[in-house]
């Protein structure tokens, strides 16, 4: 009867093959513009424009005959706590030499609302380049400096030395907290690299108003104990290291050149005086079942994710004051109900079930994903793998996708089984310094020791399509133009979501689960390392 079982369950999985046709792509569009269009108000997490969009995905996903996966039908609800800066009596100011030298809050600096901010507080201020305390590699810029009290001053970059797992990991800003608070840090101030920054200052400084989040249940807050979060436009970083003997331009030059960076006490202390509007919120992840077929391994899961929430309302940019998300992130909750449609319409059946889930919160860091992690609707357990779409970028041809986590796990053969049957290419990020790899909903499901991965449309760097993809996102990332009203390859979007259904089935009939391979830096969750 097993063996019976498991032909059906091949001979279904060529039946719902790779189709490559025209239909996915217009009803993947079709989602889009259900989820980014003006109505949609941008789909901020807590709204209710955000609840209308979480209700599309349900009936979706009812249409799809998914089984509800929620705690209440298919919604999953989390209580989230909201800040807001109010800027008008907040103030920083650097104190040198018994002076005040006052910076200006959306020009100079920003306080950011991630982290509690005290509502006073005076602090020395260290630098501890690129701020990192790494065993694997030696790597200890703490070493000879006093950071208890201070509030730590680093350049938010990695060391090219370090592979790109590591500088992933160091990199995140919640293990970048975990570090310092260790060492006795009351804050922090971050400084970007220009050459790396994703928005302009100019641009990114106008959400500085908005609401930040965190989930209620404070086991999951990895601020606990900062004080004081500030990011300094790069532009006005020399405000800092006045009067230290070294200038931000000597600094970036080492960074650029990929060399250490020195670490030292600078001669000022920063002053912050905050006033906060705290309130909570609701918001909402949406889970469904595709049921497996196999009697031993339906109850395991894999988990496909995308994120429904987006930026909502805010400050205008050429009148425009919707942040539609389209691309970011419309586009990858359409790819995946538009595979549980495609799954359903065949009447194929896998041998595991297939979770498909639409997470919020995803822009306030994570959140969404991070709680269902921590309160999954299915036993942690049996869960196998989690494969996240964010932020594809359609934007030409897919000739090449590019995968996070490639060769983290032994889901890299399921891709590459995947794009191989495409006749697609795969390559790991070209990119590793951008830390894609933690910044979206796949390292939620990581660091509870999930093999997981993550799929966009690749480049090649330095070619013709690595410069779209670097003006889409100075132009449009985090921008109301993220909208319907965009140059999109349909064929790209079209054959994205086939090889992600494919890789979901693929992923789903395995006789074994997915696997971190043994050289991954990633397996010690896995192992019960630290989280």
């Amino acid at each position: 009867m097993r063996r019976t079982l498991t032909v059906a369950l091949v001979l279904s999985m060529a039946s719902i093959g790779l189709r490559g046709d025209e239909n996915t792509s217009k009803k993947w569009w079709a989602h889009v513009q259900a989820l980014a269009n003006d109505g949609m108000e941008g789909r901020n997490t807590g709204s209710p424009a955000h609840k209308r969009a979480a209700d599309y995905v349900a009936t979706e996903f009812q249409k799809a005959g998914l089984e509800p996966a929620g705690l209440a039908g298919y919604i999953q609800p989390i209580q989230f706590k909201t800040r807001r800066l109010l800027e008008n009596q907040s103030s920083l100011a650097l104190i040198r030499n018994g002076k005040t030298e006052p910076l200006m809050l959306g020009e100079d600096a920003n306080i950011s609302m991630r982290a509690d901010p005290a509502p006073s507080l005076e602090a020395p201020l260290v630098f501890v380049g690129y701020g990192l305390n790494v065993p694997e590699r030696s790597i200890n810029d703490f070493a000879g400096v006093n950071l208890r009290g201070a509030i730590v001053v680093h350049i938010a970059a990695t060391p090219k030395s370090l592979p790109g797992p590591l500088q992933a990991h160091y990199g995140s800003a919640a293990e970048r907290w975990k570090m310092y608070k260790a060492a006795g840090a009351a804050g922090t101030l971050s400084i970007a690299n220009p050459k790396s920054m994703d928005i302009p200052w100019a641009r990114s400084t106008l959400a500085r108003l908005q609401p930040a989040m965190t989930l209620a249940d404070l086991s999951l807050d990895d601020t606990v104990g900062q004080q004081l979060a500030v990011t300094m436009n790069p532009a006005h970083a020399d405000k800092v290291f006045a009067d230290s003997g070294h200038t931000f331009a000597e600094l970036l030059a080492h960074v650029d050149a990929g060399e250490p960076l020195p670490s030292f006490a600078l001669p000022v202390r920063l002053k912050a005086v905050t006033r906060v509007e705290r309130s909570q919120v609701e918001s909402q992840n949406v889970a469904g079942i595709l049921r497996g077929a196999d009697a031993r391994l339906r109850g395991e899961y894999v988990v496909v994710s995308a994120h429904l929430d987006h930026l909502g309302i805010g400050e205008p940019i050429n009148g425009d004051r919707i942040y539609n998300g389209a691309m970011d992130n419309a586009s990858g909750v359409a790819a995946i109900l538009e595979v549980a449609n495609s799954l359903h319409d065949s009447g194929g059946k896998t041998a595991r079930s297939i979770l498909f889930l639409a997470v919020t919160g995803e822009e306030k860091g994570e959140l969404g994903s991070r709680y269902f992690a921590a309160h999954p609707t299915v036993p942690r357990e049996s869960i196998a793998a989690n494969v996240n779409t964010d932020m594809f970028l359609p934007l030409f041809p897919l000739k090449t996708l590019m995968v996070l986590g490639l060769d983290e796990s032994d889901l890299g053969g399921d891709i590459r089984a995947a794009a191989t049957a495409a006749g697609i290419g795969v390559q790991a990020d070209p990119e590793p310094q951008r830390n894609r790899f933690v910044r979206s909903d796949q390292y939620s499901f990581i660091k509870v020791g999930i093999p997981a991965l993550a799929m966009k449309v690749g480049y090649e760097p330095g070619s013709p399509q690595a410069a779209v993809a670097a003006k889409w996102t100075a132009d449009r990332y985090h921008a109301p133009s993220d909208d319907l009203n965009q140059p999109i390859d349909l064929s790209a979007a079209g054959k994205y979501v086939d090889i992600l259904r494919d890789l979901a089935v693929r992923i789903a009939n395995r006789p074994d689960r997915a696997k971190w391979n043994s050289t991954s830096f990633f397996k010690r969750f896995a192992d019960g390392g630290t989280q």
